[in-house]
């Protein structure tokens, strides 16, 4: 069956070291998806996921704006993100491995994010809901986002693991639709 995003209940979120020390947390604020959910056998089931990379905000305009720079995401020249499933596993009780084709600045890439369903229930209207938690980390030279200063006492200015958390919801849809945006 198909379902689409809920962009009022869903959160995509990004964390990063600074200076190997701290972590700084973002989100992207924009962003669409779809997928086809088999409920018998969630193994069986895709996803597309599009963000758009100038609706990221780590609360502080100078750093968005260097992320949003040709130095890191240039969104410019990249305004999306994509992940496209290309396998789920079953990791037991309600616990997935997706596995797709993530692509970050021009660069397509397989990575695998693990994935709880959290259940599905009906809102107050009839329509169906089903919830998932997304976490993962991704390496972000991996996707040509290199820009780094070496830090005198040694390390660097920012880490290269980047790690992932989603809340997503996704609503049950009659027919196949375009993708809801947040």
């Amino acid at each position: 069956m198909a379902w689409q995003l809920d962009p009022a209940h869903t959160q995509v979120e990004f964390s990063a070291k600074h200076m190997m020390i701290t972590t700084v947390r973002g989100r992207f604020g924009e962003f669409s998806a779809v997928a086809e959910l088999d409920e018998s056998d969630l193994t069986k089931s895709t996803v597309e996921f599009t963000i758009q990379t100038a609706s990221l905000d780590t609360r502080n305009e100078q750093r968005d704006a260097h992320l949003r720079s040709a130095e890191f995401f240039d969104v410019e020249k990249y305004p999306t993100i994509t992940f496209k499933s290309t396998s789920v596993k079953s990791l037991g009780r309600d616990r997935y491995e997706v596995t797709g084709d993530l692509t970050v600045k021009g660069v397509t890439k397989p990575e695998t994010f693990e994935v709880t369903s959290e259940g599905h229930a009906k809102d107050p209207w009839g329509k169906e809901h089903h919830g998932f938690t997304v976490t993962g980390k991704i390496d972000r030279k991996d996707f040509g986002l290199n820009w780094n200063v070496a830090l005198e006492t040694g390390g660097w200015l920012v880490g290269d693991d980047i790690k992932i958390a989603m809340d997503v919801e996704l609503i049950k849809v009659d027919a196949p639709v375009a993708a809801a945006t947040a």
